[in-house]
């Protein structure tokens, strides 16, 4: 596997243990979310987009910034909160990805009112997972 795809895997497997009762989809063939939230909430992962900010010439090695967005469904402000922090958490507690990366750093949630029949307030939030990491090869 290239070495982005690593930190995307290890990125999914954090928020996973990080919100074991919620839903997660993205990143893995098939994974469509459902429409119904369960009561753990659900995040999808996206694939993000990778910058390059410096390439060290001898020998060469290419750093990127990965940016990796990850879209929140929570039953209350309340879930939506209690998601948040566990994923602060997480990312506290393993900035390196187990060695994978430089440094990792979420950013600030955004969050939303989301309008759906049947008269429950369920809340939407977006965050991502910023990932420092290098490789020799920006195609492995």
């Amino acid at each position: 596997m290239s070495k982005r795809l690593d930190v995307l895997t290890a990125v999914r497997a954090l928020v996973k243990a990080a919100l074991p009762a919620a839903d997660v989809f993205g990143l893995e063939p098939g994974d469509e979310a459902p429409a119904r939230i369960s009561p753990g909430g659900r995040v999808v992962i996206r694939t993000g987009d990778m910058v390059e900010t410096d390439v060290d010439l001898s020998p060469v090695f290419y750093w990127y910034d990965h940016r990796i967005p990850l879209e929140f469904t929570a039953p209350s402000e309340e879930a939506l909160d209690a998601m948040f922090v566990a994923i602060g958490t997480a990312v506290d507690a393993d900035r390196t990805l187990g060695g994978l990366c430089e440094w990792i750093e979420p950013t600030g949630p955004m969050t939303e009112d989301l309008h759906v029949a049947g008269g429950s307030s369920p809340r939407g939030g977006d965050t991502a997972i910023v990932a420092s990491y290098g490789t020799p090869n920006p195609l492995t």
